[in-house]
């Protein structure tokens, strides 16, 4: 160097630290991301459970119930209707005729329930709603 003269500039070296944290941290948060969604998805797999509609008052030593119109029901609770009976929905029964049996008027949680007709009363997996029948 010359006498006088300052000293060369010379550029400070680049920082590519930051960048590279940042790049790191957002690929990162990408793939948990894209791990949560593929795991939410896979939770969609439930288990689906038929849902009859039945006279409560209609219990027979064996354990069975009659099965009525599902129009008598509705999906959150036991429905009376003057001196007819109660009507519930009865979920997972094995059906003979007018008659069911080997299920439960309590109302199964976590599954997609549909009746015979086809119609949801329950949607399963995450964000499903649950309750309670009639009790058994």
């Amino acid at each position: 160097m010359a006498a006088g003269q300052p000293p060369p500039h010379t550029p400070a070296p680049k920082s590519s630290g930051v960048k590279a944290s940042t790049v790191i941290t957002l690929t990162g948060i990408g793939v948990v991301s894209l791990l949560l969604i593929g795991y939410c998805a896979a939770q969609d797999d439930y288990e689906e459970v038929g849902a009859d509609c039945v006279d409560v008052n209609s219990l027979q030593p064996d354990g069975s119930y009659t099965v009525v119109d599902e129009d008598y029901c509705d999906d959150d609770h036991v429905h009376y209707y003057g001196s007819r009976g109660a009507y519930s929905w009865y979920y997972g029964g094995v059906r003979s005729g007018a008659r069911i049996t080997h299920g439960s008027t309590v109302r199964p949680s976590d599954v997609q329930i549909t009746t015979r007709k086809g119609t949801v009363i329950q949607r399963g997996g995450f964000g499903g709603r649950s309750g309670w029948g009639s009790g058994s």
